[in-house]
């Protein structure tokens, strides 16, 4: 994968041309617009181009009506893109006429089955108390209130009956918490007992007046909802049949609305000034003569323009690749995406990150049956549930299954792959994990060092690219940091008693200049890139602030080395966790401990090594050279999707 060039072009032309232009660019499919406004002084008498777009209102209710219906209509891109005919808008008044009564229907009925479901609930409290509600209602003398109360309280009723005898409690159900039931009470002393029930937190429960026993109110309005039941289905079928009897109708007439509304809004990037209109945009550089093409004796003017990018920055198309490429490496843009798009002016990382993350995860993560069955799930993840996720483990899962061979670890056996290292000529396995630790942690050391070296010599690459030749080389990042770090490096490896090629008084002399450098760097780049005011306005505060600076690089090259101890510790965790496993399931070895003790280390060591691999990447690579700060190449273009019902607009 690679950045694709774009070239920002100016189409102009009378104002009678401006609507087939953006048809044009719109089928065109390579054409992202800029706000000419930008563009395009002013002052030259251009204005924006400012039309009523009637059918944004036309999309949104037809989006409603869909919604309401519950039903989908498929946009198509080969529809008619001309403008609706009277008979297509009197049909499709019709159709909302007809859906709207429909959805009338729906919502009456609707709100009394929320009553008869709302009274089943209510009148479920109180089915043990078996006398009429009517009768209830109709006493003269006597007040009645249906209610609950905790359970606590409910214990004291007998001590205040004692106190005050002129109530009448009827528990009717129960719950986890409360006592539901009614108390009756003449109503001349009603607030002296509202006041007793008051104190054990009792609270009044509104029932809806009814004729009957509470079991036959219920029963009833179990009919009623059975019903209601049958007269919604019925509306569903009415509402079907209605958008089923003319389903492509409906398909054309959104496809009509659709593209002309995203016309509309093609058409609003562009200026004019009475006479004459400009639409600025970008298309790939490859598809330039293609639109020189599409516009040739039109009477439209197509031109190169160059661009700003201060003002607009290029977009930025990425182009995939093909054959076994595309499979090992285009599946990682999904993690490229999430930290951010790459600017026009980027190393494009994605054949970076394949390589580093998948070898990596395949150390962290070393084992040949487990290995398999992430290559397995990933392939099901994608195929079946169209996961990008999916498509990344395929590789991960193979790469754990080489490492697995290297380390002999088969679903946690260790001595399950020794007759096939005898086979080949082998005494044993490559590497013994739990025999290696001190070298295990020193490789994962040298692995470190080397992807930040690499790290900071594609930053290197990229300021040389850019002409940023101050950068590339007295930054941090750059060829000064990469001379300081190695020299640390080495000199830390010397002190250990390792390989150090560089003698120490060279290493010392050097991580001194280069340190000084640091120092200074803003004004070295600033000189060597001519950077506007680049010259601090007091030395001394300048000083000092960049001597914390140069501590704290000091101190990320330590933190960003010793970070990558990590692979090594999961190489460990992981041989651990499967000899736990293997001591749980005894020396019989039981099927059942290890088929979920194997389960159970792919679920969670993959997701934790997924995560972990993810974050080195993320900070300890990827912060040295790439910025992520740019903008998707997103031209006005159109697609076949379906909208309403259970699937989303996909645009």
């Amino acid at each position: 994968m690679s950045v694709q060039k774009m070239q920002l072009i100016t189409l102009s032309g009378g104002n009678d041309l401006l609507h087939e232009t953006a048809k044009k660019l719109y089928k065109f499919g390579y054409f992202q617009p800029e706000n000419a406004g930008k563009h395009i002084s002013s002052s030259l008498g251009f204005l924006p181009y400012a039309d009523d777009n009637p059918y944004a209102q036309m999309l949104e209710k037809m989006h409603a009506q869909i919604s309401e219906s519950g039903q989908t209509v498929t946009y198509n891109p080969s529809a008619e893109s001309y403008p609706l005919t009277d008979e297509e808008t009197e049909e499709l008044n019709v159709l909302y006429k007809k859906s709207e009564e429909i959805s009338e229907k729906k919502k009456t009925l609707l709100s009394q089955k929320s009553a008869c479901e709302e009274g089943i609930a209510k009148f479920l409290k109180f089915k043990e108390l078996e006398v009429n509600l009517d009768d209830i209602t109709a006493l003269q003398y006597v007040t009645v209130r249906f209610g609950h109360m905790p359970k606590e309280s409910a214990k004291r009723i007998p001590e205040l009956f004692e106190k005050c005898p002129y109530f009448y409690f009827v528990p009717c159900s129960a719950d986890k918490t409360d006592f539901w039931g009614v108390y009756f009470a003449p109503k001349n002393h009603i607030d002296e007992v509202d006041g007793i029930f008051a104190t054990l937190l009792f609270e009044p429960f509104e029932v809806p007046s009814a004729a009957g026993t509470v079991q036959s109110v219920i029963s009833e309005l179990e009919n009623s909802l059975g019903i209601i039941d049958g007269q919604l289905n019925e509306i569903k079928s009415e509402n079907e049949k209605l958008w089923d009897n003319d389903a492509q109708f409906y398909d054309t007439v959104y496809s009509k609305i659709y593209f002309l509304n995203r016309i509309e809004e093609l058409k609003a990037y562009s200026v004019h000034n009475g006479h004459f209109f400009m639409l600025v945009g970008w298309v790939p550089e490859n598809q330039f003569s293609t639109a020189e093409e599409l516009f040739s004796d039109s009477g439209v003017s197509l031109e190169k323009s160059d661009s700003d990018p201060e003002i607009s920055p290029p977009p930025v198309k990425v182009k995939e690749h093909r054959g076994l490429l595309k499979f090992l490496v285009d599946p990682y843009k999904f993690y490229i995406d999430m930290y951010g798009t790459p600017s026009y002016k980027d190393i494009d990382v994605t054949a970076f990150v394949a390589v580093t993350y998948t070898v990596l995860f395949g150390i962290m993560f070393g084992d040949m049956g487990h290995g398999l069955v992430l290559s397995i799930a990933g392939y099901l993840m994608y195929k079946i549930k169209k996961m990008e996720l999916g498509r990344i483990l395929i590789p991960c899962g193979i790469s754990s299954m080489v490492f697995g061979f290297i380390f002999g670890s088969v679903f946690g056996f260790e001595d399950l792959l020794d007759p096939v290292y005898k086979a080949i000529g082998l005494s044993g396995k490559p590497v013994s994990v739990m025999d290696s630790v001190n070298s295990v942690l020193l490789v994962t050391l040298v692995i470190g060092i080397s992807l930040t070296t690499l790290s900071m010599l594609m930053n290197v690459y990229g300021c040389i690219k850019n002409k940023r030749f101050g950068e590339a080389l007295f930054s941090n990042n750059g060829l000064t940091g990469i001379a300081v770090y190695l020299c640390g490096a080495n000199l830390a490896s010397r002190f250990m008693g390792g390989f150090s090629p560089v003698p120490s008084k060279l290493a010392f002399i050097i991580i001194g200049v280069g340190a000084v450098i640091l120092l200074m760097k803003e004004i070295l780049i600033g000189a060597v890139d001519r950077h506007k005011n680049f010259m601090p306005e007091s030395m001394a505060d300048y000083i000092l602030q960049n001597f914390f600076e140069l501590i704290e690089y000091i101190l990320s090259y330590l933190s960003n080395t010793l970070s990558f101890l990590r692979i090594g510790a999961y190489v460990l965790v992981h041989a651990g966790m499967m000899l736990a496993v293997f001591a749980l399931a005894g020396e019989n070895r039981n099927a059942v401990i290890l088929i979920f003790g194997n389960i159970f280390v792919i679920a969670v060591e993959g997701l934790l090594t997924a995560i972990q691999v993810l974050r080195l990447e993320f900070y300890e690579m990827f912060s040295r050279f790439y910025g992520g700060d740019g903008k998707p190449f997103t031209p006005f273009t159109d697609k076949q999707f379906t909208v309403g019902g259970n699937k989303n607009e996909k645009l």
